[in-house]
């Protein structure tokens, strides 16, 4: 055979399918979450650097004194671009040369882009530097969280993967010390200098994955059956005979041999196009997939926290009655980042469903109440001072807002935030002066959508606590999301159809996944 592989010793039993989690397990793991903090920090730097008052003449000309519209939408909203196509990139590049070296690639990506936002004296060079930046941010988005869930024990999945959303509020946190600390610059360094800091992520996690290995299950994909074992045995810390790598390794090879039993791959063209096979209305097609993973996150952008990250330095300055928005911002990224350890705990105990629902009742009502005392008393009712400055005619209502954004934060997360995992381009226009001057009603378009996402959440996303992604297959083909936090698994996939002899997962199926590896 081509890796020389013979038999694997396979089991039945569901719980002895992964080794035993040790601390180098959790560690290694842990690490990848890293990618997180350059994602925070580059979704959450730009909302200082577009209040700069040098950045701010440096764009529209020396009279100016905020960003257009239209400028302050391309700025923001052209990461998100570049994101977008670098997320669909990013999946054929993992299949052909690994989760590690796409993610490395994604680094040198963005490193490039931040070179050009650095020497940028203009609009072209902001706008083409963040959005070559961004498709590195799609491939690190879009293969970090994949790579973590391939090489995560089921046990800590969760968590693990939790702690790379804290590391996101990490670099949203970074970003707003950062742009507080540089707000008061009359020079280029009011912005060149939280942009510059972006050089250090990604070559910490660049650097860093150079010497962690990649996902056991790609190796499997790509036939290389001693690479995958031995990727097992630094991930789990055990040695190359032990019973655990010898069944964890044996489920993987079987549960992607009936993955191909079901759907042959025979061209990129297909492979797409397996995305999307299936029926809508039948619980664990390939569709049913897709659209669970695209739109959870779709949802969980609806929510409003990127206009709170992306905006709110720029809205709140409009709205008059905040006299440091700056101090402001910083003081809700502090709660996002202590409010986030939490789902560390929350999401392995009482499981990714209820956090989700029970999440999206809390945003909602944070949402409305923003709104309605916005509307009512607050952000929208200012007047002017004796030097011409607007200013809030009730401060208490305004303070009031504060703490229920603030609230909404919380309720974020430590609970969408993990549990997921843009509506950049609109948003000026519907909060500017001059373009929708929405104001404190801006929140009842958010409020509405944070509905949207508790009725999705309770009625289309299953419970995947405490399962191994070959087990998650499995549960989504025999139950329906409300009745998923009662399924337990039942069978391996190396013990289903005959595949395990005698103890042992046949030779033939080891054979057959490294010839159609070495064919790629």
């Amino acid at each position: 055979m081509p890796g020389g592989a013979a038999q694997l010793a396979a089991t039945s039993d569901v719980n002895r399918i992964e080794a035993p989690v040790t601390w180098k397990a959790y560690l290694i793991c842990a690490f990848a979450s890293f990618g997180g903090i350059f994602f925070g920090y580059d979704s959450g730097y730009i909302n200082g650097v577009t209040g700069s008052a040098v950045f701010i003449r440096l764009i529209e000309g020396p009279d100016a004194t905020q960003l257009s519209g239209p400028h302050n939408s391309l700025i923001v909203s052209i990461l998100s671009a570049g994101t977008f196509f670098g997320a669909l990139i990013a999946g054929d590049c993992a299949e052909i040369f690994g989760r590690r070296f796409t993610i490395v690639g994604g680094c040198v990506i963005y490193i490039i882009g931040v070179i050009l936002q650095v020497a940028s004296a203009g609009l072209g060079l902001i706008v083409a530097g963040r959005l070559i930046a961004g498709i590195g941010v799609g491939f690190e988005s879009a293969i970090v969280i994949l790579y973590m869930s391939e090489i995560c024990p089921r046990k800590v999945r969760g968590a693990l993967v939790a702690g790379y959303q804290f590391c996101i509020t990490l670099g949203l946190l970074i970003a707003s010390c950062v742009d507080y600390g540089t707000q008061n610059r009359t020079d280029t360094g009011s912005y060149r200098i939280p942009i510059s800091i972006q050089f250090i992520w990604g070559l910490i996690l660049g650097g860093g994955l150079m010497f962690l290995p990649d996902s056991p299950r790609y190796f499997v994909k790509r036939g290389r059956i001693e690479k995958a074992r031995n990727a097992l045995v630094r991930l789990r810390g055990q040695p190359p005979e032990s019973e655990y790598i010898e069944a964890e390794l044996a489920e993987i090879i079987a549960n992607e041999e009936y993955e191909r039993s079901l759907i042959p791959s025979t061209g990129w063209v297909s492979g797409w196009a397996n995305c999307f096979k299936g029926s809508l209305w039948k619980q664990g097609t390939n569709l049913r997939k897709t659209i669970l993973g695209t739109s959870l996150q779709m949802m969980q952008q609806w929510t409003g926290v990127n206009f709170i990250f992306y905006y709110s330095t720029p809205f709140l300055k409009s709205t008059g009655a905040i006299r440091n928005s700056f101090l402001i911002s910083l003081i809700f990224t502090l709660v996002n980042v202590c409010s986030t350890p939490i789902s560390f705990y929350t999401v392995e105990k009482f499981g990714r469903r209820p956090l989700l629902v029970y999440g999206a009742l809390g945003m909602l009502i944070c949402q409305f109440l923003v709104a309605i005392i916005g509307v009512a008393v607050g952000f929208n009712h200012t007047h002017l001072d004796a030097a011409g400055n607007s200013i809030a005619n009730n401060i208490s209502a305004v303070n009031a807002q504060i703490a229920f954004i603030a609230i909404f934060i919380f309720f974020f997360a430590s609970t969408w935030g993990p549990g997921a995992w843009i509506i950049a381009v609109i948003t000026p226009y519907m909060v500017n002066p001059d373009k929708g001057n929405l104001r404190s009603s801006v929140f009842f378009i958010w409020g509405g959508l944070c509905t949207c996402a508790f009725v999705y959440a309770y009625f289309l996303v299953p419970e995947t606590k405490g399962l191994s992604l070959e087990q998650v297959d499995k549960m989504m083909e025999e139950c329906t999301p409300r009745t998923s936090r009662k399924w337990r698994p039942h069978e391996t996939y190396a013990s289903q159809a005959g595949k395990s002899e005698g103890g042992k997962l046949h030779s033939q199926l080891i054979a057959d996944v490294e010839r159609r590896g070495s064919i790629f």
